[in-house]
C-alpha cells in the first residue's frame, strides 16, 4: 500500500528591512567620551544643515524631528543663532535662517582655489555651448555644488552653489565615487541609503558598484534620468596634483533634447578640457 508523501511547503522569506536611517543628530553619538569634540558646535551645525529650499522655514519641533535632537537643544541653538543674527524667527515661530549666513559661505568661496577657478571656466563654457555647467565636490553621501552656471533650469529645484544632491544617482556623485579607496568606498556602501527617485534609478548596491567600475574603465558618468524624469547629466573628474579626484566637472540639460549620444560626441571632449584646465590649479 502505497503512502501519500504531504507536499513540502515553502514559506517565503520575509524581505529583508533597509537599515534604518540615522538621524543627524544620532550620529553625533559616535563622538560621545571625545574631549576634544564640541558637541554644542556640532548640534549647531546640525540645525543650520536641517533647512533647506524645500524646508526654508521650521518650527522648534519641526527641527528637532528633522534633526534627531531634542527640543531643549534645538531652541538653545537657535536662540544663540538668533542672537548672532544667523537666523530669526516670524509672529508664528516658524525660523529661518538670515542673509548673514552667507558670510560663511562667502568666506569658503573666497577662500577655495578649486571654486574661484572653476566659475570663470564654467562660464566660457555656457557662453560657447549655451548649456548648464557645474562643479560639485563629495562631502558624506552628497556631491555640494561649489561652482555652477545656468543657463535653463534644468531641475524642479533651483540648483545653485552650495546645493546638495544624492551622490548614487547624479553623474557628479557616480565620478567622485567612482575613484574612491576602497575602504572608502565600502565605509560608504555600509552607510547609504538608496532611494527610488524615478523609475530609473538605479537602488540595487550591486548594480551601482557596477556603474561605478564602468566609470573608472570609461573616465566618465552619464546618468540618464535617474534623479528626475527628464533629466540627463554628463560628468568627468577632476585630478589633484596627487593623482587623486577632488572634484568633478559636468553638463546637465533635459532628456527631450539632449540625446545620449550627442552628450558623448559633442560635450565629452570639452569637459575633459575644462577638467584638465582645472587640475592645473591643483598642482
Amino acid at each position: 500500500m502505497s503512502t501519500a508523501v504531504a507536499p513540502i511547503a515553502h514559506t517565503a522569506s520575509a524581505p529583508i528591512a533597509p537599515p534604518k536611517k540615522v538621524l543627524p543628530g544620532e550620529a553625533l553619538d559616535a563622538y560621545t567620551g571625545d574631549p576634544n569634540f564640541m558637541a554644542s558646535l556640532a548640534r549647531g551645525l546640525t540645525v543650520i544643515e536641517a533647512f533647506t529650499p524645500q524646508t526654508p522655514q521650521m518650527t522648534i519641533s519641526q527641527l528637532s524631528l528633522r534633526t534627531g535632537l531634542s527640543r531643549a537643544a534645538v531652541r538653545r541653538c537657535l536662540y544663540t543663532l538668533v542672537k548672532l543674527g544667523f537666523a530669526g524667527a516670524d509672529e508664528a515661530q516658524r525660523y529661518s535662517l538670515r542673509p548673514k549666513m552667507l558670510t560663511l559661505a562667502n568666506t569658503y568661496t573666497a577662500s577655495s582655489t578649486l571654486a574661484n577657478a572653476a566659475q570663470p571656466i564654467l562660464e566660457r563654457m555656457s557662453a560657447q555651448y549655451g548649456e548648464s555647467f557645474s562643479v560639485a565636490t563629495l562631502d558624506g553621501e552628497e556631491i555640494v555644488y561649489i561652482a555652477r552656471t545656468s543657463v535653463t533650469r534644468v531641475m524642479s529645484v533651483d540648483l545653485h552653489i552650495g546645493s546638495r544632491l544624492p551622490a548614487f544617482c547624479t553623474s557628479m556623485g557616480r565620478v567622485l565615487l567612482a575613484y574612491l579607496p576602497q575602504d572608502q568606498l565600502d565605509a560608504y556602501f555600509a552607510r547609504a541609503h538608496f532611494t527610488q527617485y524615478t523609475p530609473r534609478t538605479i537602488v540595487s548596491p550591486e548594480k551601482i558598484r557596477l556603474a561605478l567600475r564602468n566609470v573608472r574603465r570609461n573616465g566618465y558618468a552619464l546618468c540618464d534620468q535617474e534623479l528626475e524624469v527628464g533629466l540627463r547629466s554628463i560628468a568627468v573628474p577632476v585630478y589633484a596634483g596627487n593623482g587623486r579626484v577632488v572634484a568633478t566637472v559636468n553638463l546637465s540639460g533635459h532628456a527631450p533634447r539632449m540625446p545620449m549620444l550627442e552628450m558623448q560626441t559633442k560635450f565629452l571632449p570639452p569637459l575633459r578640457a575644462a577638467a584638465s584646465e582645472l587640475s592645473v590649479f591643483l598642482r
